[in-house]
């Protein structure tokens, strides 16, 4: 079964680095450039991934769903506290410029970008369901401890920004619809479903662009990243796995988090790195080293998932 599961979910990713791999051609021929893919970004993060969020909660109400949204977010909640305890627990560098931007890199995954695509192919609209809890989460985290803890600086917490995170707005919009019973026309539902499918052909030649700049021998030079990728890829997956299906909770939820879990590295740590003038050499290296290895350890980390879940 686990290797039935394995080249099942080996077979999806392959389609996700496929196109990537589209991005990369794209990236070295000039097609893409730094501006236009920022702009590419822009359109997934504030037109898709709403789209994205509101499409995966356009579901009859019931109060056993809501239950599973609260304890989806619960769940959610302790996997970033876990994953926050475990990078300060094992990534101890002296350098702080390094040690920040490493502990950034396992507690934050690509779960937007690189999860909701296969979240969608495995698992349906459940895969984008408890896709979105995930990544709301992640938001918040990200844009709090992350922030803080990057920068150095507690003064740079804002409400307002927070508030007006995109992955945020999508949800609070997708909940506000849920909760009303509130089903959207075909006019408008349609145009939704379109461009929330557009969240996987869009982030892969993203990632694909920025990859086609990275010198991969540089990538794999620095000893800090390969305890990163291992907890980033092998630990926390592998953790948050068998923690959710002794606890038995939702199978379908267990797998969702699992592919989050053990998504690469988000690039969030380089432009933090950047922004706040930490180690970008070493981030923009950890993001593409995590990235290409997970190729292999995603779909092992997520086989492990189905087998335990027993789906």
């Amino acid at each position: 079964m686990f290797w039935e599961n394995f080249i099942a979910v080996a077979q999806q990713v392959l389609v996700l680095f496929i196109l990537i791999g589209a991005g990369f051609g794209c990236g070295k021929k000039g097609v893409l450039n730094e501006q236009v893919s920022k702009k590419m970004t822009d359109i997934v993060l504030y037109l898709v991934t709403p789209c994205v969020m509101v499409s995966a909660f356009q579901r009859p109400f019931s109060w056993e769903l809501l239950g599973k949204v609260g304890v989806a977010a619960l769940t959610a909640t302790a996997v970033m506290i876990a994953a926050i305890l475990t990078a300060r627990l094992f990534i101890r560098d002296k350098n702080e410029n390094r040690r920040k931007v490493l502990q950034f890199a396992v507690i934050f995954s690509n779960c937007g970008f690189m999860s909701l695509p296969l979240q969608k192919a495995l698992l349906g609209d459940d895969g984008w369901f408890f896709g979105s809890i995930f990544v709301a989460v992640f938001n918040v985290c990200c844009w709090t401890y992350g922030l803080v803890d990057m920068s150095g600086d507690k003064k740079l917490l804002s409400f307002k920004k927070l508030a007006l995170n995109p992955g945020i707005i999508g949800v609070i919009a997708a909940m506000i619809l849920f909760m009303l019973q509130i089903e959207l026309p075909v006019v408008i539902a349609e145009p939704v479903r379109h461009l929330a499918n557009l969240n996987t052909p869009l982030p892969m030649l993203i990632i694909g662009f920025y990859l086609s700049g990275v010198k991969f021998k540089d990538a794999f030079a620095d000893k800090g990243t390969y305890l990163a990728m291992l907890l980033r890829l092998v630990v926390i997956p592998a953790a948050v796995t068998v923690v959710m299906a002794a606890l038995r909770l939702d199978p379908k939820m267990t797998v969702a988090f699992a592919i989050a879990c053990s998504a690469p590295t988000a690039a969030t740590t380089t432009m933090f790195a950047a922004k706040f003038n930490r180690d970008v050499r070493l981030s923009v290296g950890t993001v593409a080293a995590t990235t290409l290895v997970s190729i292999i350890t995603m779909p092992l980390a997520v086989s492990l998932a189905y087998t335990l879940a027993g789906i």
